[in-house]
């Protein structure tokens, strides 16, 4: 009888068991939500002009956050909230934009939306502004999605903003 090979089969079959555990929970909670980005599309700005606004919809495929934006175009960018306050609209920055798991959320002109401003040079109808938009998920996790805003013209929107 070969105790070496049975003792081995016997400490074998725990550690695979824990691998396999290891492997399922790293496959659960390795993934940050996906979100899918539909209709992006940024203001038109005209020579002096130093912000502009950009839109779109965001799909979460579970509870996440939109926390920050970028964009090579911009000095800053932020994410920002219309809101009426004393029968006047104002805009504010908000540190982080909630995405319920399945439930679009609309970044539109007179509601949410991302601000670019000290713009590096005008945004010109026809062309896209790069955006990076920071998700995070339910656990903290982080991921970057790059986005590619066409630039509509001055009034090429839906709705008025500032």
């Amino acid at each position: 009888m070969n105790t070496k090979r049975i003792f081995s089969r016997r400490r074998a079959l725990p550690v695979a068991r824990l691998a396999a555990s290891v492997f399922a929970v790293a496959l659960a909670t390795g993934a940050v939500a996906e979100v899918r980005v539909d209709g992006p599309w940024a203001r038109a700005t005209v020579a002096g002009q130093q912000a502009s606004g950009a839109f779109m919809t965001l799909t979460s495929s579970s509870d996440a956050r939109l926390v920050g934006v970028q964009s090579p175009a911009a000095g800053n960018a932020e994410i920002h909230e219309m809101t009426l306050e004393n029968n006047v609209m104002r805009m504010h920055a908000i540190d982080s934009l909630p995405l319920p798991a399945g439930k679009p959320v609309e970044l539109r002109p007179g509601g949410y939306h991302l601000m670019l401003l000290e713009l590096k040079k005008p945004l010109d109808a026809g062309q896209s502004v790069a955006l990076t938009l920071t998700i995070e998920d339910a656990q903290g996790k982080r991921e970057r999605v790059d986005v590619q805003a066409q630039i509509r013209p001055l009034g090429g929107g839906h709705g008025r903003m500032h």
